[in-house]
């Protein structure tokens, strides 16, 4: 059996990691995904795209403490999942030339936990909590003097012959990530010095985004092709990049030389990535509030209880760009479908249901 040939690849570029022929008839020379998810992540602002308020005020945040020889100070992520804040955060510490270490909002249960990643940092280290806004109580108690004069507050011993000691820590920076900035204290909140919200990518960003990738995974991708995908991807750097790994695993399989417009849009029907880039979990929502609750107004627990999903994943991830695409409204009775989305899904709204949609 003659071996399959070649579907998608170049020559090698620049030599080092990020040139490799893909080849269907080598599995061991494919690249996983999550070494590309590594690859893939820009380093430097500069390589950075999108964002251009939020990279010129990071910036000039970071060339300050560089000349006064600081530690930048805490900053704050805040915005949907897949925006780029972990990127962002571990560009700060390449910039500064700084350690980077990473803890999980959730895993931060006991004050404890904290206090000893704390303990551990050196002078100017960058010190991600994903998620932050999760963290326990107690495990944020130990932030405050933290993050305020550096100083770590243990408490030795129990009952009455209990004492506190404060030790000092070494100058750091916290960078925390958000999807839900409320959900903060505000004693937390107030301690960041610099608070930036990400916003949604437009079309345009997100092709540049898909041909910089294209470029990473050495795939040949047409113009038409990566302003495809990108529109398809819901204004999220993360779901550009994941769907291109879809897109290049079809045109694998089917022995495409190159994605194209037809290969890129069969590819993302395929795997359920429709015209406006939702999913099947985005369309399962807006049928179950458009067909089942006839464009009722219902809550966010009644519309996770109907499809089987978590009201805090839907409220998190889905809801954001259902309502930034004019596809669900907020009302004080709850949300409700508009007539754009009646349209997405091939149904006439309802003659009654008018004074719903405004």
């Amino acid at each position: 059996m003659s071996p399959r040939k070649e579907v998608v690849g170049a020559s090698d570029v620049g030599g080092g990691d990020r040139g490799h022929r893909i080849e269907a008839t080598n599995p061991a020379a494919i690249v996983g995904d999550s070494a590309l998810e590594s690859a893939i992540r820009p380093r430097s602002l500069e390589e950075f795209i999108g964002q251009p308020d939020l990279k010129g005020h990071l910036d000039v945040v970071i060339q300050a403490a560089i000349q006064r020889g600081e530690s930048v100070d805490h900053i704050l992520f805040a915005g949907p999942p897949g925006l780029g804040k972990t990127s962002l955060a571990q560009i700060v510490a390449n910039e500064m030339g700084a350690g980077f270490r990473v803890a999980s909002g959730p895993t931060l249960v006991r004050g404890g936990d904290l206090a000893a990643i704390l303990n551990s940092l050196n002078k100017g280290d960058v010190l991600f909590i994903d998620e932050i806004h999760r963290m326990s109580k107690s495990a944020g108690e130990v932030l405050y003097p933290a993050m305020e004069d550096f100083k770590l507050d243990i408490l030795i011993g129990e009952g009455p012959t209990a004492r506190s000691i404060r030790l000092d820590l070494a100058p750091f920076t916290l960078i925390g990530a958000t999807t839900r900035t409320g959900m903060l204290t505000g004693p937390l909140r107030d301690r960041f010095g610099f608070v930036a919200h990400l916003g949604y990518y437009e079309v345009p960003e997100l092709t540049k985004i898909v041909q910089r990738s294209s470029g990473v995974m050495n795939l040949k991708i047409t113009g038409d092709a990566s302003i495809e995908i990108a529109r398809r991807s819901r204004g999220t750097p993360r779901l550009a990049n994941r769907l291109l790994r879809r897109v290049r695993d079809f045109a694998q399989v089917n022995e495409a030389e190159m994605i194209d417009m037809e290969t890129a849009r069969r590819a993302l029907s395929f795997f359920g990535a429709d015209e406006m880039g939702l999913d099947k979990i985005d369309r399962t929502i807006l049928e179950t509030m458009c067909i089942r609750y006839g464009g009722r107004p219902i809550g966010i627990t009644t519309i996770a209880a109907t499809i089987g999903e978590d009201a805090e994943t839907i409220e998190d991830v889905y809801e954001p760009f259902l309502l930034q695409s004019g596809l669900i409204s907020r009302t004080p009775r709850g949300r409700v479908p508009t007539a754009l989305a009646y349209q997405h899904i091939g149904l006439d709204r309802p003659a009654d249901s008018g004074d719903l949609f405004g």
